[in-house]
């Protein structure tokens, strides 16, 4: 098949051409026009066109036009529309001539071409359209004879039939059609080279060989014509293939480990969410934004605080209790810190909980442990505190390294810092807070030795117009209020009365709760109270109490925690006047004072290395429902 541009016969100069008809003829040369792909098109009105091919039957069509214009519009428009007609073109159609034969007269624009079937294109006046012709080798020429030879085609060839043949030889793909042109026959033939030739399959030799080899092969490569094979090469073939294998798992794998990263880090936020959500976080962000303290309570990341107490570990353990446990961490600013982990909170006093948290961040007093922040993050909050780095009050009273004493002076100051920090709780804070577990392993003593009122977890936060709470009974016995006991009602002279027991503590050296006392006395503060109802307080008094105390100011404190011991509430001082009585008495001039200063540095400092070697002895008999040793460092720091 060939492309080829066919020219427009007009029937008058007036349609813009030359008005000749001239005759279309392929005579002489091996192209016919293609009955397959052609179609013969008249346009103009009325008129009736007839085609004469000499070697042909006559073949036209007859337009016509029922009184409308006509106007020419593309080529795909002439099918069932005035003014158009088509018709197929013959078989084997060298030439043709056209006659224009107008049956009412009409002298208007006429023109007839022959073109492609399968184009669209403009039906306006034009000098060429597109046609397709077919060509062939005349069947008694040397070269046909010769295509016939090498395909050795045998075959008798029909004037009104054809047959596709097929024959290989040299690398050559024949295909032939026969069909009679000028009383002969056209050989038609499609050539191709066969796969692993190439070049002209036209020419005598034009197909030539590929080389195969030039192909991708991992051995030797032997041509065989068609084809080629690959000889030896077989290990390095499977090397290859296994390195790739292998590659491509360890591909796989990354992707796999990364999209399993990706998907438990997904999770852990959400989880984080999830449990910051839960535990108030919400509502901690709103105040801290509605108050602006920010800075005041700084709200940590899990991730930091597992790396600050090396995911937790038991050994930065400092103590365990009802509220929760505490460890020591460090801070990426090497800030030392102790971190308490709460034991699960009641969804239902979460607001209660933040509320507390807001409000214990916001006390600044040097004698209060002091709450740094807090994270939300994790299953159950975490507590952040400063780390407090001199063990407890009870350790200094009850541990039984006699060598060590705590004189007189430093006992009476350190009721004095316990009193004032409690009174600011009460009294001076921006809301009143009870305490609720005043005890002396809730008292902490800082590098120099200075009282730390420490573990908050019972506390309670009141209004100013409240002078109760109404709670489940929480508390450690030997220092529980007993009309709180019986009435579920805690009060300001609750957290009083356990300070009482602190303050016997300090007088006498002995333990809230003992079982070496006798029955009636085995709570100190019953023991306590006979013994003053007895008139033997001396008795009962610490040694190095009676050795460097006087005997007056030993009587005031003892008198003083008598008060504080009342079973009747209403009857006891306030922490405000229990302050101001001890801060009176410890300005009282006192010769001894600046020996017992400094007997008291020399106990600290000798007292400080014992405590790195060795581990406290708590009386077993001590029962508590919360927290003891809240901050007590671990013996493996």
């Amino acid at each position: 098949m060939i492309n080829v541009s066919l020219p427009v016969i007009y029937s008058n100069a007036s349609c813009g051409g030359d008005g000749r008809g001239a005759l279309v003829s392929l005579k002489g040369s091996p192209f016919v026009f293609s009955q397959k792909t052609n179609i013969f098109t008249v346009v103009g009105c009325n008129t009736l066109l007839i085609a004469n091919g000499k070697e042909s039957a006559v073949f036209g069509c007859q337009s016509k036009c029922a009184g409308a214009n006509f106007t020419s519009s593309k080529y795909s428009a002439c099918s069932e529309r005035e003014g158009c007609c088509q018709s197929s073109v013959p078989l084997n159609l060298q030439g043709f001539g056209v006659d224009f034969e107008e049956e009412s007269g009409d002298e208007g624009c006429k023109y007839a071409f022959l073109g492609s079937d399968s184009g669209v294109y403009d039906l306006r006046p034009s000098d060429k359209v597109p046609g397709m012709l077919e060509w062939g080798i005349a069947n008694n020429t040397k070269y046909a004879l010769d295509l016939q030879g090498r395909g050795r085609y045998n075959e008798s060839f029909y004037c009104t039939k054809f047959k596709s043949l097929s024959s290989e030889v040299e690398g050559i793909i024949y295909r032939y059609r026969s069909y009679s042109v000028n009383s002969g026959e056209i050989l038609s033939a499609q050539c191709y080279c066969r796969k692993g030739y190439h070049g002209n399959a036209y020419l005598s030799g034009g197909c030539e060989d590929i080389d195969k080899c030039n192909s991708r092969c991992p051995g030797t490569c032997v041509n065989t014509g068609t084809s080629f094979r690959c000889v030896g090469g077989g290990k390095t073939k499977f090397i290859l293939i296994g390195v790739g294998a292998g590659l491509g798992a360890l591909l796989l794998c990354l992707v796999l480990w990364g999209l399993y990263k990706y998907i438990k880090k997904r999770k852990e936020i959400k989880l984080k969410e999830k449990n910051f959500k839960r535990n108030g976080g919400l509502l901690l962000e709103c105040e801290l934004s509605f108050e602006g303290h920010v800075e005041k309570n700084k709200l940590f990341n899990s991730k930091d605080l597992e790396k600050a107490t090396n995911n937790f570990n038991e050994d930065r353990i400092l103590g365990r209790g009802g509220q929760g446990t505490v460890y020591k961490g460090m801070l990426t600013d090497g800030k030392i810190v102790a971190i308490k982990k709460s034991k699960a909170i009641d969804e239902g006093k979460v607001e209660q909980f933040i509320n507390e948290v807001l409000i214990l961040s916001q006390i600044n007093h040097r004698n209060i442990v002091k709450l740094l922040g807090c994270c939300l993050e994790t299953e159950v909050p975490l507590l952040v505190y400063e780390f407090i780095p001199n063990g407890t009050l009870y350790q200094y009273l009850h541990d039984p390294m006699e060598e060590y004493h705590v004189s007189w002076d430093t006992r009476l100051r350190i009721a004095t810092e316990i009193a004032g920090a409690l009174f600011y709780l009460h009294s001076a804070a921006s809301i009143p807070i009870y305490h609720r577990d005043i005890k002396s392993t809730n008292i902490l003593l800082d590098e120099k030795y200075r009282a730390k009122v420490a573990d908050f977890g019972a506390s309670k936060s009141v209004s100013l117009d409240q002078t109760h709470v109404t709670t489940l009974v929480q508390g450690t016995f030997g220092y529980l209020d007993p009309e709180y006991f019986q009435s579920s009602q805690f009060t300001d002279k609750s957290d009083v009365y356990s300070f009482g027991v602190v303050l016997v503590e300090l007088l006498t050296g002995q333990k809230p709760i003992s079982s070496l006392r006798e029955q009636e006395g085995r709570s100190l503060a019953t023991y306590f109270i006979i013994s003053m109802e007895e008139n033997r307080l001396f008795d009962i008094v610490d040694a190095q109490v009676l050795k460097e105390g006087k005997k007056e100011e030993i009587a005031s404190v003892a008198d003083l925690a008598k008060r504080c011991l009342n079973l009747n509430g209403r009857n006891r001082p306030t922490m405000k006047e229990v302050a101001m009585e001890l801060e009176g008495m410890r300005k009282l001039p006192n010769p001894l004072g600046i020996q017992q200063n400094q007997e008291d540095r020399e106990a600290a400092e000798s007292y400080a290395t014992a405590c790195k070697s060795s581990k406290s002895n708590i009386d077993a008999d001590v029962t508590t429902f919360s927290d003891v040793q809240p901050f007590l460092p671990s013996e493996t720091w």
